[in-house]
């Protein structure tokens, strides 16, 4: 087993890393504040799947060949990037707002359509799959005789998406409360998902630049 302070020193580490701000944070409150709760929810779980792909290629050794290969962290950084800001061009072009002043309730994205985007954007980033090869490895013990390096990855690969998804959950679900308000201005949600589409624009702009 891992050793319980390097484990609960883990946890913690995990804990400030998920809080800072990046494009699965901007994504997710992006959809909480344009259609409430449940959409940011959606895109949570999105994220979170994604982020078990990357937990997945560190325990195979696929990002090994990432970080050891130039031509393929430039071809995956690229992709994430155009992904970003084409996410961030189609919000900054869009005409209508998420409310229906009628109806008085959000239109709402399919939810299969957020649950995509959400995935995309965490699979698609290179620094997820740079942070999860960099990071794992630290908490790891080679000479732990009840746990092979795989199997502590896998542990804390795990451990690091549950934290993760239960600390953006109830980010959600506070931001959902708070911006309540916010949901019932057309306008204003207009304006908020242009802003959102800039900075989306912005971290695209700011991954491609990024070097290995």
């Amino acid at each position: 087993m891992i050793e319980l302070h390097t484990y609960l020193l883990f946890i913690g580490a995990v804990v400030i890393l998920v809080i800072v701000p990046g494009p699965d944070m901007a994504y997710m409150l992006t959809r909480t504040i344009a259609q409430g709760r449940r959409a940011g929810l959606v895109a949570v779980v999105g994220i979170n799947v994604g982020a078990y792909v990357h937990v997945a290629a560190v325990v195979l050794g696929l990002t090994a060949i990432l970080a050891a290969s130039s031509v393929a962290f430039t071809v995956m950084k690229v992709i994430g990037a155009c992904y970003l800001i084409w996410l961030g061009v189609q919000a900054i072009r869009s005409k209508a707002g998420p409310i229906d002043v009628a109806g008085g309730k959000a239109l709402r994205l399919d939810d299969k359509v957020i649950f995509w985007q959400g995935f995309l954007s965490d699979v698609l980033n290179p620094k997820v799959a740079i942070f999860f090869l960099a990071f794992l490895p630290q908490f790891v013990n080679p000479h732990n005789p009840a746990m092979s390096v795989t199997q502590q990855l896998l542990v804390l690969g795990v451990t690091s998406n549950v934290v993760a998804i239960c600390l953006n959950m109830l980010i959600v679900c506070f931001a959902s409360i708070a911006t309540a308000g916010i949901r019932k201005n057309q306008k204003l949600v207009a304006w908020l998902n242009k802003a959102a589409g800039a900075v989306f624009v912005g971290l695209g702009v700011r991954i491609a630049s990024e070097r290995l």
